[in-house]
């Protein structure tokens, strides 16, 4: 059973930046698919964006050019670079691995 571990959310003021960690136990983590998802209360999660182990990167159209998913396999962790926040990025964001195992999610809060 894989266990995933996300930080670095917390409070920023509207243009500012976070940057999001993702750390995965066990030993299969180079052979999924990395992606981060986020949630607001009474909607469902939403992809925000996915790297492919080949390192293919795909993103919501709210997102592209602000923010950058990036991997890296020899520490298990997958990272999001959030550049420019919005308030609408306001979200707890879940990482996922594999399209199977979940994170516990960390709360992002773009508020002045």
């Amino acid at each position: 059973q894989a266990q995933l571990a996300e930080s670095g959310g917390g409070l920023v003021q509207p243009g500012g930046s976070l940057r999001l960690s993702c750390a995965a136990s066990g030993r299969l983590f180079s052979i999924y698919t990395m992606g981060w998802y986020r949630q607001t209360p009474g909607n469902e999660r939403e992809l925000v964006a996915e790297i492919t182990t080949g390192g293919s990167t795909n993103y919501a159209d709210s997102v592209k050019g602000r923010f950058t998913i990036s991997r890296d396999n020899a520490k298990n962790t997958v990272y999001l670079q959030m550049n420019s926040l919005k308030p609408e990025d306001t979200a707890v964001y879940y990482c996922l691995m594999g399209y199977r195992y979940w994170g516990r999610g960390t709360q992002v809060t773009v508020s002045s």
